[in-house]
């Protein structure tokens, strides 16, 4: 099963490092950053399934970077390290988006515990950030870390934009996608020019789907796009 994508942005040496081995031994894809400029930078150019920030980080504290995030994504979790205890930034944590607080120190165990449980529940509310990589339908195999699209002996490697939109289609099989939450997702923004883009994407899929009848990728108007194969083809 392929692993999960974490963003840790903790500007204590060891504490990051440490952090960083322990959950990558774990299983998880972690990505690690020093200060939170770099983290939102970092946020904005990857897709990640969720966010371990330290609060007092160098250059923009934690708060502000999930408040930026927070402002285009309310999906993504986000976990908040910090050596205070006081209410009221817990209260301030609660109320800008966080997920889940907890305070130094604290056991590894506790902290993946933590993980482990936000993302088991973020995943059924959310089936677009499920950790499955790997999809069949029609006659199609998908393997979304190779960026493989397989037909019988036929191979088409796909761009990492069309990987991530027919993963996004692949979970929601004859369901509908919506426009917005792709494009949040993907792009990490909606905006006019972004959602076009995709229209370029959605085409370069359809002709790579082409050799299977049974499958074709329809358009939603006003809404989104839907996948889907033989069975709803015929309702």
């Amino acid at each position: 099963m392929a692993s999960f994508k974490i963003l840790l942005v903790e500007d204590d040496p060891n504490l990051g490092q440490i952090l960083n081995e322990y959950l990558t031994l774990k299983g998880y894809e972690t990505k690690l950053c020093r200060d939170g400029e770099e983290g939102l930078s970092t946020f904005k150019k990857e897709a990640f399934d969720l966010c371990l920030f330290d609060i007092m980080l160098p250059k923009k504290d934690g708060f502000s970077m999930a408040k930026e995030i927070r402002k285009n994504d309310s999906v993504t979790p986000i976990i908040f390290l910090t050596a205070k205890s006081m209410k009221e930034d817990t209260i301030e944590g609660f109320k800008i988006g966080a997920d889940d607080y907890i305070t130094k120190p604290f056991s590894m165990e506790e902290l993946l515990l933590r993980i482990q449980a936000i993302l088991r529940r973020t995943a059924e509310k959310n089936p677009q950030i499920s950790d499955q990589k790997e999809f069949h339908f029609g006659s199609f195999h998908f393997d979304y870390d190779k960026q493989l699209l397989m037909h019988g002996n036929d191979q088409t490697k796909l761009t990492s934009k069309e990987s991530e939109l027919l993963r996004l289609l692949c979970l929601h099989l004859n369901q509908p996608l919506d426009r917005s939450t792709a494009l949040k997702i993907i792009w990490r923004d909606d905006s006019y020019f972004n959602a076009r883009s995709m229209d370029v994407y959605i085409a370069k899929l359809r002709k790579h789907l082409k050799a299977d009848p049974s499958v074709q990728i329809m358009t939603l108007h006003g809404s989104g796009f839907k996948l889907i194969t033989n069975a709803q083809l015929t309702n």
